[in-house]
């Protein structure tokens, strides 16, 4: 029988907890409901099965704090639905989820460290929690900035869509802190947009400067990539080149004759003689 893992069970109980006290507090549409709890079931179903091939039964103590993160990234994902469809966006509580969700950024890779506990399972849970909710966040603030905001949570899975056609994208990349910093700077940014605290054209530019910064690591991570690509070998010398006999097969053809001559099997002498012919 398969074994049932208890943690992503749980963090989809605590996300229909969570989209329940938003209905109760600011009021959820249908589609907020629907898309809210239908981001809660994808990530329980690809956290057992991340469990499963990795083969734990459980979570670890980081894995718990980047869980949290994903919870809260789901009500953040209820709220931004509702606000596309034309309801009021509760700003406030919107900023505050996600203020939350980037602390914990900072929290789960550092008891993983203090715990001994780290793992790719858990490397690979935060940087797709990351991702989607830099994701969601850009879709909420391409609004009013502009469409091009969507290039900060679309980067990462275009990077993964190429990698299917560019198996060298795929590599284990070297651990860089500049890469994290500014992926952070991400959610700073976009959270900063969405509250509302800076006048429009600053809060345009600080989005755009986080741009920046994010097209910079990938570009830097792909010209990595590209140098340490595996090249393909080339193709063995087969020893004959344009009817220039080997120097070898000669040496074991030539025959001597008596006297010191020597003398050649037909095909090698009109080889020799094309030899010296490009020779002059």
């Amino acid at each position: 029988m398969p074994t049932v893992r208890t943690g992503p069970l749980i963090g989809l109980a605590a996300q229909i907890v969570l989209l329940g006290a938003l209905a109760a507090t600011v009021g959820l549409t249908g589609p907020g409901w629907l898309v809210g709890a239908g981001y809660g079931l994808v990530t329980c179903v690809a956290l057992s099965r991340g469990l499963g091939r990795a083969g734990a039964v459980r979570l670890g103590p980081a894995d718990r704090v980047t869980l949290t993160r994903a919870v809260l990234a789901g009500g953040v994902t209820a709220l931004v639905v509702d606000a596309a469809i034309g309801r009021p966006t509760p700003v406030g509580l919107l900023a505050t989820l996600t203020a939350v969700a980037l602390l914990l950024d900072a929290v789960d890779g550092r008891v993983a460290r203090r715990t001994g506990t780290a793992s790719a399972l858990g490397a690979r849970f935060d940087m797709e929690a990351d991702a989607f909710l830099l994701l969601v966040l850009s879709v909420h603030v391409a609004p009013d900035a502009g469409g091009w905001v969507l290039a900060i949570g679309g980067m990462r899975y275009a990077f993964v869509v190429a990698g299917w056609a560019l198996p060298w994208l795929r590599a284990t990349l070297p651990a860089r802190q500049w890469r994290k910093v500014a992926a952070a700077a991400q959610g700073i940014v976009l959270a900063v947009a969405l509250a509302g605290v800076l006048p429009h054209r600053w809060a345009t530019l600080l989005v755009a400067g986080g741009l920046a910064l994010l097209v910079e690591s990938f570009a830097r991570d792909v010209f990595w990539l590209w140098r340490h690509r595996p090249l393909r070998p080339r193709p063995r010398p087969t020893g004959h080149v344009a009817g220039v006999v080997p120097v070898q097969l000669v040496a074991e053809r030539v025959r001597v004759l008596p006297g010191g001559a020597t003398a050649r099997p037909p095909a090698l002498a009109v080889g020799a003689a094309r030899a010296d012919e490009w020779g002059r």
